[in-house]
């Protein structure tokens, strides 16, 4: 059926193809931060996320902005959606409560902290990974490409890069899945393009 979306199984996860066909890399002089500041839901957090930001939060706070640091202070540091996810709170419904702005840039307070060795949580996975988005069906981790039109500049570099998807965020995957998830995603890959 037209339009419908490919999978490659891999271990206990399904990966979409567009991982691999997709080109991707962020450019942040064109977007300026742009996924901090836009939607109309915060970052997606997973449980151990936000029980290193409840540890780390003191250290955290500081390098927020006070918009942030006043919803983070009355909210806490996540929102529980009707669907049972957490996410990261709001300033004015608009930029994520941990985005920083500097030079006109949005930036994350988080990994900000995290470069600075105050917390040992880079960033939530979920914007470490984008454009990946992981969704969960029947204990199934499924990964997908999410199109957004800010990410056009991205796109547009990542093709002259010539630079798939999965590749972008190597690290993140690395991060979340381990080391040998990532080599076996490249065997995948090869196998696939050959």
């Amino acid at each position: 059926m037209s339009g419908e979306k490919e999978f490659f199984l891999l271990e206990d996860k399904l990966i979409s193809k567009e991982l691999f066909d997709e080109m991707f890399f962020c450019d942040y002089e064109a977007c300026k931060g742009a996924c901090c500041v836009e939607g109309d839901e915060g970052a997606p957090l997973q449980s151990k996320e936000i029980i290193q930001l409840e540890d780390d939060l003191e250290k955290i706070l500081p390098e927020l902005d006070d918009s942030g640091r006043k919803v983070i202070q009355k909210l806490g540091v996540f929102i529980k959606k009707k669907g049972g996810d957490y996410k990261t709170p709001l300033v004015n419904n608009r930029a994520c409560a941990f985005t920083v702005f500097e030079n006109g840039k949005a930036l994350c307070g988080i990994e900000k902290a995290w470069k600075e060795g105050k917390t040992s949580l880079q960033k939530p996975v979920s914007c470490h990974l984008y454009p990946i988005r992981i969704r969960s069906e029947n204990g199934m981790d499924i990964l997908e490409y999410d199109r957004w039109d800010i990410c056009s500049p991205a796109c547009k570099l990542g093709k002259s890069l010539g630079k798939p998807v999965f590749r972008f965020v190597k690290d993140a995957l690395i991060r979340n899945y381990g080391e040998q998830f990532y080599l076996e995603l490249e065997n995948l890959y090869s196998s696939y393009k050959s």
